[in-house]
């Protein structure tokens, strides 16, 4: 698309977002999921963001003291993200997003067969477009609704609910996001539904999804670069299963659990046959959540913790992936990987009376630890650089309930666990700035 184009696009949007009265936050029903348009609605989010960091950019470079001491900035457009839903009568629904990431249109990868399976690449521009969601969903009753296509795994807390509303911070939360795709997105089937009544009242999401690919395993990331979509179709030899249940009884509060499961993610590779002399390389990931919503406080905690089977089988063979491969080749890989993260801001304006002149502001802290190399199997090397303990604090002000403007500081000490602990390596310290919009524009 053009520059142009683009900008008028942008400029329409964000007119329209200032007209915008209701805060876009994710439902958990069925029953809200399609509330509110009777035909057609348009919308979608985006984000500039604007870093000034005092590290290197390779923490992995050699140094004895991990990230050199290193001014420098960077400014960006983390994503542009275009939604519609289309109900073709009330029980039949189609859904789109296009995600127009890093302002680019990415790069093109080709595994050429015809020429014993080299990889080819053709570089265009940095970033990406992608269609996060496509999908036909069928209400059938509350308790139970289909959906086929192209759709979120509802893994971990961030996947679902990835919109810049639902967290505090300039980017989504560090953990999560590196161990595990995001936005993670497969095509595949999905049950889902509520049921209950009151205070016992919960929702849930079962799909068959494609699986991971063991190709992108590798150190830094863990299974995070193993999501497929580099070529036209995608491996589903070894499909994933996926379940996620909520509790969403008391008005505010909300607790979720979900695991994931690939029996073999070798299966799913570019060339499936390079892994089959390892065995299966099975996938499990388990998470915990919750999220409560209320007058003065806003608090969420989540909890990723991950297994793979055969990993130092893995990273054995991804060492020897070609040269121009798309994929990193780090090792060791790790068996397991944890994430676990809470976050709480306070609504300033909620303490005043005449709230029509006070602005809402959210001061916020937010702790995470992450290691994507928690654990190895015997005979592998811990690297204690992947190891992440950090704080976030800053401030969102909402000046439209769809805009917000948010300021942080971040401080990351690495190669501890400890909440106020200290270490040999050098810690990497950031300044951020954002200005994101999410909402619905047009609903007829």
């Amino acid at each position: 698309m053009k520059k142009i184009g683009l900008g008028v696009v942008l400029l329409a949007i964000l007119g329209n977002v200032f007209a915008q009265r209701t805060v876009a936050v994710v439902n958990d029903t069925q029953e809200e999921e399609y509330a509110g348009f009777k035909t057609f609605r348009f919308g979608g989010y985006g984000e500039i963001l604007a870093n000034f960091m005092d590290y290197g950019i390779n923490r992995f470079s050699g140094t004895a003291y991990g990230s050199e001491r290193e001014n420098r900035n960077s400014i960006s457009i983390p994503r542009f993200v275009l939604a519609l839903d289309y109900k073709f009568n009330p029980r039949w629904i189609l859904g789109a997003e296009i995600e127009f990431e890093a302002g680019g249109t990415g790069m093109a990868v080709e595994l050429e067969n015809s020429e014993n399976g080299e990889y080819e690449t053709e570089i265009e521009k940095g970033g990406e477009v992608a269609l996060e969601q496509f999908h036909v969903t069928r209400l059938i009753v509350p308790a139970f609704n289909v959906r086929v296509g192209h759709m979120i795994v509802p893994v971990g807390l961030t996947n679902a609910h990835h919109e810049p509303v639902n967290f505090f911070g300039t980017s989504r939360p560090e953990g999560e996001t590196s161990i595990l795709p995001s936005t993670w997105h497969e095509t595949g089937i999905e049950f889902y539904g509520t049921f209950g009544r009151r205070y016992a009242r919960f929702s849930y999401e079962a799909l068959i999804v494609a699986g991971l690919s063991a190709n992108g395993f590798d150190r830094d990331t863990w299974v995070a670069g193993g999501k497929q979509g580099l070529f036209e179709t995608d491996n589903f030899t070894s499909p994933a299963y996926v379940g996620r249940l909520n509790y969403v009884g008391v008005p505010g509060l909300r607790l979720g659990g979900s695991f994931y499961y690939c029996a073999d993610a070798g299966a799913n590779a570019d060339k499936p046959q390079i892994y089959s002399e390892i065995g299966d390389i099975p996938v499990k990931i388990f998470t915990a959540d919750a999220q409560y919503r209320g007058r003065y406080v806003i608090a969420r905690g989540n909890i990723v913790r991950g297994n793979l089977g055969n990993s130092k089988g893995v990273g054995s063979v991804n060492i020897r992936l070609p040269n121009k491969s798309p994929y990193s080749r780090l090792t060791p890989i790790a068996q397991n990987a944890v994430s676990y993260a809470a976050e709480a801001g306070i609504n300033i304006q909620a303490f005043f009376k005449n709230k029509a002149k006070v602005p809402v502001v959210y001061p916020f802290a937010r702790y995470e630890y992450y290691n994507s190399l928690e654990k190895v199997e015997t005979g592998e090397t811990v690297d204690k650089r992947c190891q992440v303990s950090m704080w976030t604090a800053g401030l969102n002000w909402y000046p439209l309930p769809n805009l917000v403007v948010k300021v942080d500081y971040t401080t990351r000490q690495i190669g501890t666990g400890k909440i106020f602990g200290t270490s040999n390596y050098n810690s990497e310290n950031e300044f951020s700035l954002c200005v994101a919009y999410v909402g619905w524009f047009v609903k007829k």
